[in-house]
């Protein structure tokens, strides 16, 4: 009985080109094991990759030319750790001369060192007179905010000129304090008002209940917020 060999060809590295290859037989069930979650790029020689599987939450960025992509945490700059509001209603007037408080407060326990706070205010004043100064202002538990406000320069606040006692005026102030503490601070809002006038928050000069006739000199809210801005 005669014996029969056979004999397989082997295949040599890039023998099978593109060209031979007919469209669509190679499936998934036939390409190599990989881990579950990994993305397949290629090098800077042009050979296929694998990406390892990222962690939840982290995104696939880009590592520049030469190297395939990788999985990695967004920034944590600017996201707002925390926020903390105070809205006050009481109708407030102040015989100013000096800085006098409002009433609007607010306690923040700021999570780093590194946080910067952002203060933003929303205060309606008025006046006794149909000529008169105001100066708002934040302070930071008895020091005013701002640089060298205590010796007339710049202050973390507002100073306006009023013609008029029959509207409120709704001003909007904001600030950005850099504390480096992880302690309690708080912050309000004081109103340093011309000597001889009455000044008035959340009402007018000619304060109603908001009648239909004089809607436009009725009553009004102030607040004042702050954001924790994470390093």
């Amino acid at each position: 009985m005669a014996i029969i060999k056979v004999i397989t060809p082997s295949v040599t590295d890039a023998n099978i080109t593109t060209a031979k290859v007919t469209d669509n037989a190679i499936t998934l069930a036939k390409m190599a094991s990989g881990t579950d979650g990994n993305i397949i790029s290629y090098d800077a020689s042009g050979n296929p990759v694998a990406i390892a599987t990222g962690s939840d939450g982290q995104v696939l960025t880009s590592t520049g030319a030469g190297s395939p992509p990788a999985f990695e945490a967004l920034p944590g700059g600017g996201k707002i750790g925390q926020v903390v509001s105070h809205y006050l209603t009481a109708l407030t007037e102040i015989s100013a001369g000096s800085y006098v408080a409002t009433g609007l407060t607010v306690n923040i326990t700021p999570s780093a060192t590194s946080s910067k706070l952002f203060l933003l205010a929303s205060v309606s004043v008025s006046g006794s007179s149909s000529d008169y100064n105001q100066t708002l202002a934040f302070f930071n538990g008895s020091s005013i905010t701002g640089a060298n406000a205590n010796n007339g320069n710049q202050i973390g606040g507002v100073s306006q000129s009023r013609t008029h006692v029959s509207i409120a005026d709704s001003v909007v102030m904001s600030y950005l304090e850099a504390p480096g503490t992880t302690n309690q601070i708080t912050f309000s809002v004081k109103l340093y008002g011309e000597a001889g006038i009455t000044h008035f928050l959340n009402k007018t000069g000619q304060d109603n209940s908001g009648g239909s006739s004089q809607a436009h000199k009725g009553r009004t809210t102030s607040s004042l917020t702050v954001f924790e801005v994470l390093a």
